[in-house]
Formats: structure tokens, sequence, C-alpha cells
């Protein structure tokens, strides 16, 4: 093959986007066998797979291609995870003001019992889950440290931003509302995941503790 028309010499010299899918599986394979050369495993691989088909193939870790030894199958399995893993991180959305947090749990807005959530996050602000961690009565809600931090463990967050509604309409928070938020910031010390914020919503208004200097 011409050196210009070589996978590895066209993607530095014109980018990714310039190679076809069968000189991108090339690339990642970067040898054939005895028997067949790069280009012609590569082709067979597109040939008899969608990349949908490689998609789920890779959650399964199995892929069957004549030539193509267990070093190459783990390079393409590799690739594709890599690949899955960018595209939803660049799908998460980004947390970054009081605002952010309300479009996420407007859903308790009118609840009319507390609900008290807790939003986690990357270290890029970027929202990786968020979870339920208790309802209580009409003027109440009790939560644990234990139950707020249990998901960030499991998501391996670096922060949260917990957030619950008064029902009253009333966004003012209480002193349980602070004395819990202080609990929170000091377990979150130990465990080395930062509370970011708390947010108290009403039905028009909220009030945010880092705007409010309460944290």
């Amino acid at each position: 093959m011409p050196l210009f028309m070589r996978p590895r010499e066209k993607i530095l010299e014109k980018g990714p986007g310039a190679l076809t899918d069968q000189e991108l599986i090339a690339l990642i394979l970067r040898a054939g066998s005895s028997q067949r050369n790069v280009m012609e495993i590569a082709e067979d691989v597109h040939s008899k797979y969608s990349l949908a088909d490689l998609q789920n193939i890779a959650s399964r870790g199995k892929l069957e291609i004549k030539g193509m030894g267990e070093s190459g199958t783990a390079a393409l399995l590799a690739a594709i995870e890599l690949g899955k893993r960018a595209h939803n991180f660049d799908m998460m959305p980004g947390i970054h003001t009081p605002e952010d947090v309300i479009k996420v749990v407007s859903f308790i807005r009118d609840k009319k019992r507390e609900y008290f959530v807790g939003l986690y996050l990357n270290a890029r602000r970027q929202l990786i889950t968020t979870h339920v961690i208790s309802i209580g009565t009409l003027d109440m809600s009790v939560a644990h440290p234990r139950e707020v931090f249990d998901p960030a463990i499991k998501n391996n967050a670096a922060a949260i931003i917990i957030a619950h509604n008064h029902p009253s309409g009333d966004p003012e928070p209480s002193n349980a509302d602070i004395l819990l938020t202080r609990r929170l910031v000091e377990a979150g010390s130990i465990l080395d995941i930062q509370i970011q914020d708390h947010i108290v919503l009403a039905k028009h208004r909220y009030v945010s503790f880092v705007q409010s200097d309460l944290l």
C-alpha cells in the first residue's frame, strides 16, 4: 500500500474524520496475521458487523474474526468501550448554578411532603445521577449522612449538591436544615466528597446555601 494511503499516515496528516470505518479498525488492530493482512481483517470486521453490533459485542467481550487474535480483539473491544464512555461522559449535563439544580429537581417543587434529593457530580461538575434520598412529612425531611453518601461512593462521585422542598411555600432554611447541612459537610470532608450547595425550593422561590453564605 502506498505510504499516503496507509491509515497511520492518513490519520496523522488529515485527522481521524478522513478515515473510513475499515481504516479506523485497521489502525486499532495495527497488524494482521500470517494468513491475512490487517486491511483484509478490518474489511471482514466491517462487512460482518455494524458499528451498533460492535457496541453490543463489546459489552459481552466476544468477537470472532478469522486471523484476528486475542490481542486484536481486545484492542478493538477496548476502543469501542472507550468511545461509548466518552460519548456518555459528554452527554452528562453540567451543574454550575442553582438554576441548573432546579431544572433537575423541579419535580419536587409542588410535592405535599418534603423530598430530600441528592445530585451526584463528577470532578467536572457533570451530573452522574440523581437520587431521592428520603421523603418526609409536611414540614420535615429526615436524611442520614449514610443515605446521602452511599450513592456517591457507589457512583464514584466527587461532589454532591443536596436539595429539598418546603411545602409551606417558604424556602427559608430551618435550623434543622442548617444543622443537617453542617453534619453532611463534616462527613464529606472525611470522605473527601464535597457538599457544594444545598438548595431549598418552594413553589415560587428558592434559597441557595452558597448564595446565602450558609455554606
